[in-house]
């Protein structure tokens, strides 16, 4: 009789499983505006711990291709404001974190770009808020430019760093945390460097900055156990 409960409840489990839809696949390639409290260029890349204990950082993204299922995620924008503090790299745990979606970015491009980007950091925030807000994203000659909520909330005007020959420098063969893969840190260094959100603020300048392109490579969804009678 016991084999028998045994065996139905196996059964029971291996049904819910097959009926439960699993995650559809995903995948972004996606355009990053940069900058942090560190000095150029920023350790966190490279090691375990901040140049302080704390790293206070903006970044504006879109993205650029990408999907998850039927939900195409090209011209995505969202803006990520925090502090990873001084444990992320020892315990992955970050201080905290805003995440504002601009209002073009529907609600089925957010539902897929959540766990993407929890994906592509690792990291368990202490504090973590979503919200919305407009997200302007600007690059021209050597200044990249990028505002939030009109730059009230946060804003970062960089200068690219020129480089022997004056063209700018590139560091490549270096991770961006879990992407997959990235097309170079393109470096600079921050004019303005501001943010004032969610009960946070803080600013900066002559600070790391950087532009990079990451491709967060396909998320699958988790194999199924087999269960053998």
């Amino acid at each position: 009789m016991k084999l028998l409960r045994l065996g139905f409840l196996a059964l029971c489990l291996g049904l819910l499983m097959a009926s439960t839809p699993a995650p559809p696949a995903a995948r972004m390639k996606a355009d990053y505006v940069e900058a942090c409290s560190c000095h150029l260029f920023c350790p966190c890349y490279y090691k375990k711990h901040a140049e302080h204990p704390f790293c206070e950082f903006n970044i504006a993204v879109k993205v650029r291709e990408g999907s998850s299922g039927k939900t195409n995620l090209a011209g995505a924008k969202y803006w990520l404001t925090g502090d990873l503090g001084d444990s992320w790299g020892s315990e992955k745990k970050g201080k905290w974190v805003v995440v504002s979606f601009d209002p073009t970015t529907n609600k089925a491009q957010r539902d897929a770009l959540a766990p993407i980007i929890l994906q592509t950091y690792g990291l368990k925030w202490g504090e973590l808020k979503v919200q919305e807000a407009p997200i302007e994203i600007n690059r021209s000659s050597d200044i990249a430019e990028a505002k939030l909520a009109g730059g009230q909330m946060a804003y970062m005007k960089l200068k690219r760093e020129p480089g022997a020959d004056g063209k700018g420098v590139a560091l490549k063969n270096v991770n961006y945390f879990g992407a997959k893969s990235n097309e170079g840190f393109e470096l600079y260094k921050s004019i303005q460097h501001r943010a004032d959100v969610a009960g946070h603020k803080f600013s900066y300048s002559d600070r790391n900055a950087f532009l990079i392109t990451i491709d967060t490579g396909e998320s699958k969804p988790p194999l199924m156990p087999s269960h053998k009678p």
